[in-house]
């Protein structure tokens, strides 16, 4: 009789599975609206354990949102591989493209904007906000070699694609909509 081995997750691969389980959670109800029973429910482990791994739900959610910012540094820089030419112009519409298809993950996105939401009151969320913006604006100058202002256009037109996304703009046909939407591509 061969007897199975039943091989355990270390905390490292169970806080992974929790934060990306919290993503849904958040994504769903907001920093406010989320319990850490919610996530622990949702992640099958025990509310104790979400606490071992993370001591508290602000520290739970601004992990969430690092592991957010990983990921858009991941679609950032496959973007820039991708880029036909290594023009800012190129590099920077690429990136723009990657960041598109990325936010087309509605969980994403919703993190991203009740974090923003959250931030205004929360200041470790705050912090964490920050510092991922802080090291994607960073990536974003050095990568694609743009000027400060095309830098900044670049985030004002990925929050102009939270927006139209959030609001499901496309499904709204009227001049403001096209006003908004013209030149802006989102999946």
């Amino acid at each position: 009789m061969k007897t199975e081995h039943r091989q355990l997750s270390t905390a490292e691969e169970r806080r992974e599975t929790v934060l990306r389980t919290a993503i849904g959670a958040f994504a769903a109800r907001g920093y406010f609206g989320t319990t850490t029973t919610e996530v622990a429910k949702a992640a099958g482990i025990s509310q104790a354990y979400v606490y071992r791994l993370f001591p508290n739900k602000e520290v739970l959610f601004s992990a969430v949102v690092e592991h957010c910012f990983v990921r858009v540094r991941a679609a950032l820089e496959g973007g820039a591989a991708k880029a036909k030419s290594s023009a800012p112009e190129a590099v920077l519409a690429s990136m723009g493209d990657a960041y598109a298809r990325l936010i087309s993950d509605n969980d994403l996105m919703l993190v991203q904007l009740h974090a923003q939401a959250a931030a205004v009151s929360e200041p470790t969320i705050r912090e964490a906000v920050r510092a991922g913006y802080a090291r994607t604006v960073e990536y974003v100058r050095s990568a694609s070699g743009g000027d400060e202002e095309q830098v900044q256009q670049f985030f004002a037109t990925g929050m102009l694609c939270h927006l139209l996304v959030s609001i499901d703009a496309e499904a709204v046909s009227a001049p403001w909509t096209r006003t908004l939407s013209a030149g802006i591509t989102h999946y």
